[in-house]
């Protein structure tokens, strides 16, 4: 690494993820660089969770299991509490970098130190990632911009992370984009690098719900956290080409206009959907200038003579 190498902790909120855990668990073992600490939040867990980490935790001093009370109700703000409840058992340590880890993904053992010495070699970023793979498919990076960093690893610097105020407790979700959307409201830049990758080992958005209902639910995030109308639109045309094939898209305008009809409230500040708004216009702007180029590159001679 170039300098002093960063030091980093995590934190993983985990609600009844009995059937993965333990392949994030073998993941962390196998780091080339480890954390000082690991809190593992179980987040009221009732199917085994808890049983699976604590083989772990005698022999392995750096991962700590706490436990949240259990509660019926399924929602992001409730993984925001069990966040926080993990980031305060970071008190008192040194640590520069701070990850929020999802419970449910795999990745290779030199995943954190590539990600670390990003971070080391560029004092201005304030957040960074990978992409991840989900049954075999990953995001298009013609379509989903290369700053923003996916909620199942981000991993702040730690400044950056006290900066932003750390993950906002929305009941609907989006609380990872709101911290990305912040951080480079905040004058930070944040970066997905795709030298490595993470598997994502449960379909996201679908826990406890049909994949259509979530397509439905991310429209109305969008609505809540401010998309541009016409990026919302282009946006269902490129999930309406994905499985499922016409409903997804439609679901997800569905989403999108509900959540506007029924003025659902906005978590975030008018100046940050503003920012958001912008930033999305400039990346629209981008992509329609390229597949201009793209077009007047594939003619051919005969057609100009046409």
């Amino acid at each position: 690494m170039h300098g002093f190498p960063l030091t980093y902790v995590v934190v993983t909120p985990a609600r009844n993820e009995r059937e993965f855990i333990e392949l994030t668990i073998q993941s962390m073992l196998t780091q080339t660089v480890r954390p000082l600490k690991w809190v593992i939040v179980s987040d009221g867990s009732t199917d085994g969770t808890d049983e699976i980490v604590k083989q772990y935790t005698p022999n392995t001093p750096w991962i700590e299991l706490i436990r949240m009370p259990e509660r019926r109700e399924r929602n992001f703000a409730g993984k925001v509490c069990a966040f926080d409840a993990g980031h305060a058992r970071m008190t008192g340590l040194n640590y520069d970098v701070i990850v929020s880890l999802d419970a449910d993904i795999s990745f290779e053992a030199d995943y954190f130190s590539l990600l670390l010495e990003k971070l080391s070699t560029d004092p201005q970023l304030g957040l960074v990632g990978t992409p991840f793979e989900e049954s075999g498919q990953k995001y298009d990076y013609r379509f989903v911009s290369i700053e923003h960093v996916s909620g199942a690893c981000q991993v702040f610097r730690r400044e950056c992370f006290e900066q932003i105020g750390g993950y906002l407790p929305v009941k609907g979700g989006s609380i990872d984009h709101i911290a990305v959307i912040t951080a480079r409201m905040k004058g930070w830049k944040t970066r997905t690098f795709t030298e490595k990758t993470c598997l994502h080992h449960r379909k996201m958005g679908t826990a406890g719900r049909s994949l259509l209902k979530s397509r439905f639910k991310l429209g109305m995030k969008d609505y809540s956290i401010g998309n541009h109308p016409m990026w919302e639109f282009v946006r269902t045309a490129r999930q309406m080409t994905l499985a499922p094939v016409l409903t997804g898209g439609l679901a997800l305008a569905a989403g999108y206009l509900w959540g506007a009809i029924s003025q659902v409230p906005r978590p975030v500040s008018p100046e940050l959907v503003a920012f958001h708004r912008r930033e999305q216009m400039q990346r629209l702007s981008r992509l329609m200038r390229r597949n201009r180029s793209v077009v007047v590159d594939d003619v051919k001679p005969s057609t100009y003579c046409a």
